[in-house]
């Protein structure tokens, strides 16, 4: 598969006689999309083979299996075979996709997940992505498939992923919270802007996303400022956009939350950043 410029506006419009890498006969079928400028957004859709997609430029959102997840650019999204699931890339592009056959993807997440991306892990995909299309099945790229794979496997999940709610109250309440997170008002203020009481709000959080009203502002907090901080907003500014009085208390709640305070976190995670693609 090559490296794209453009993507397809649908299954019969890849470039040239490439396939739909959903109908490549062979366990992995991969491509790169380099530098587009204006993002990516696509509608829910699903595929036959699984996915594994990664952006080492742009940050990329996954709204899947009743949750959201963001991946930045040490990380790698994985989305099981036939999940319905929409995406979306911000800023200036590049990406790595591979389509796993479900034959052998039996040893992999039977869930969507953010995973992290070594850097064997990456340079295994940006590989995979310059093989030919029908690749021999046997020989050093079918040997080099199988490490991908088994990659792939052994790669740990991130907790990157915010339950995301059905009804359409708290639907509205999620899409303001998004659009202006430096808003700390209590619950019932929340409650009051949607139309319902604070005792509804919580009782319809809970059973939809198994989380308290608190743990789960907590967690779209915590995605929101890995989304800016990838992007290089400097953590007090993160801590102002996101509504903290102070830097230092934005940091005591990161640190509980993911084990490391954010710039030790940034820095180990940029340590690992992929390799660009020449």
């Amino acid at each position: 598969m090559p490296i794209l410029r453009e993507l397809p506006a649908n299954d019969q419009d890849w470039p040239g006689d490439l396939m739909d890498p959903d109908d490549v006969p062979r366990p992995i079928a991969a491509f790169g999309i380099i530098g587009f400028t204006n993002g990516i957004e696509l509608a829910p859709h699903r595929h036959r083979k699984a996915q594994l997609l990664l952006a080492p430029r742009g940050v990329l959102t996954c709204e899947a299996e009743s949750g959201l997840w963001l991946v930045p650019p040490n990380c790698a999204l994985w989305i099981p075979a036939e999940t319905l699931h929409s995406l979306k890339v911000s800023g200036t592009v590049d990406g790595y996709n591979a389509f796993i056959d479900p034959a052998v993807a039996a040893i992999l997440p039977a869930h969507c997940c953010t995973v992290s991306a070594t850097p064997l892990l990456t340079a295994l995909l940006m590989r995979a992505a310059s093989l030919p299309q029908l690749y021999p099945e046997d020989g050093p790229d079918a040997r080099l498939v199988t490490v991908l794979l088994d990659e792939i496997a052994a790669a740990p999940e991130e907790r990157l992923h915010l339950p995301m709610p059905t009804d359409a109250r708290l639907r509205r309440l999620v899409a303001l919270m998004m659009a202006d997170p430096g808003q700390r008002g209590t619950m019932e203020q929340w409650a009051k802007r949607v139309g319902m009481s604070e005792r509804t709000l919580a009782r319809l959080l809970s059973r939809e996303t198994g989380m308290s009203f608190g743990q789960w502002r907590q967690q779209l907090t915590i995605l929101l400022a890995l989304q800016r901080m990838a992007e290089g907003a400097p953590v007090q500014q993160v801590a102002l956009d996101l509504g903290y009085e102070s830097a230092s208390s934005f940091v005591t709640m990161f640190r509980k939350a993911l084990g490391s305070p954010p710039a030790q976190y940034m820095a180990r995670q940029r340590s690992a950043e992929p390799l660009r693609n020449p």
